[in-house]
């Protein structure tokens, strides 16, 4: 496997830790629909978080949510509109962003609430 893609395996690992740590309830993991995948969907309470998470070695090139492009907003906003109505859920919804960069030696997390408002 590439290296970028254990980094983004374990990225999502981390933020599913940092979740749960955090008092919410994993309900799915690299959910797909049609082109988009979402990586996290979780659930605090009656806000149904959805969440990309971004990991990068280093912050050199800018913070890595600073990589969403306004397509994957777009597949996003598509998948979740499909998830919630094939569940027949009664949620709000909420689009979030876990950054995170891991080091050797340190691990930065940081949890972005509504973060597409934020683009």
């Amino acid at each position: 496997m590439a290296k970028h893609n254990e980094l983004g395996e374990l990225g999502e690992q981390l933020a599913v830790n940092f979740l749960i740590k955090n008092g919410y309830q994993i309900k799915e993991r690299n959910w797909r629909f049609q082109k988009a995948e979402v990586d996290i969907i979780a659930q605090k309470e009656n806000i149904l978080a959805i969440i990309e998470v971004k990991t990068r070695s280093t912050d050199y090139f800018g913070d890595p949510q600073d990589f969403i492009k306004q397509k994957k907003i777009n597949l996003l906003l598509k998948a979740i509109d499909e998830y919630v109505i094939s569940k027949d859920l009664d949620v709000e919804v909420r689009f979030d962003v876990i950054g995170i960069i891991k080091t050797e030696n340190k691990t930065k997390i940081e949890h972005l609430e509504d973060a597409f408002f934020h683009f």
